[in-house]
């Protein structure tokens, strides 16, 4: 038992590094791929982009740093299915994301260009899994079959 403290406490020791690094880092996420949901209107994508919109109590929640890991380390993938990535890191503004997606603590959701939500999760994916889900979309198959898709 005495062997996995040290591990036990380096790996809390870590989450809470990248946690502060997050925070002291405001503009980590910073790209016109990736955007703050708390005063978006879904609407304003309806058939240009498909929202990914990732939620969490707080920009410390680990599921949202890893997830956020994920998705700026293949961010291409996503800009060639014409994904826009929406972040909600504070619940206490009631935003009109929360207020119509209802989610408890961490939790992804992805819609679609025609509004439909097509997928919610409540840890995070990697995107090679959330690509899988777009390509298989109906809409996604027909850009592929018209050579479109992709700003």
């Amino acid at each position: 038992m005495k062997k996995f403290l040290p591990f036990v406490l380096l790996s809390f020791w870590a989450v809470g590094a990248a946690a502060q690094e997050v925070e002291k880092d405001e503009d980590v996420y910073e790209h016109p791929r990736i955007v703050s949901g708390e005063a978006v209107d879904l609407n304003e994508f309806l058939w240009l982009n498909r929202p990914l919109i990732i939620f969490a109590d707080t920009p410390a929640d680990p599921r949202f740093i890893q997830q956020m890991e994920y998705i700026t380390q293949r961010l291409d993938a996503l800009a060639e299915r014409d994904v826009i990535v929406l972040t909600d890191t504070n619940p206490k503004a009631e935003s009109k994301l929360r207020k119509k997606l209802r989610p408890r603590g961490f939790m992804m959701v992805l819609i679609g260009k025609d509004g439909i939500k097509y997928l919610r999760k409540p840890f995070p994916w990697n995107v090679r899994e959330i690509t899988r889900v777009i390509d298989k979309l109906p809409m996604r198959q027909q850009e592929i079959r018209d050579g479109l898709g992709g700003s």
